[in-house]
């Protein structure tokens, strides 16, 4: 049966205090992804609100709400490999 999820589905997440995130895609690879360059973008403002940025989960990519998430493959290209 042949796997047809990309690499950079995200399998899990986890927000940390200091705005990144430690982030399992679906190739086995774990990644750390600085969100604090995004705090300075109207649409992810509400992430500088500790309590509502610690509760990031995985939907396919990083998701917040309906409203908020960041594509997984800029997530991929972005982190850095841990």
């Amino acid at each position: 049966m042949c796997d047809k999820n990309p690499a950079w589905v995200v399998e899990e997440v986890q927000p940390h205090k200091d705005y990144t995130l430690t982030i399992k895609f679906h190739d086995g690879s774990t990644k750390l992804y600085d969100a604090k360059p995004l705090l300075k973008i109207p649409l992810y403002e509400p992430l500088k609100n500790p309590g509502f940025f610690m509760r990031a989960y995985a939907d396919g990519t990083v998701v917040w709400n309906e409203d908020i998430d960041i594509a997984p493959e800029h997530l991929y290209e972005a982190g850095r490999p841990i």
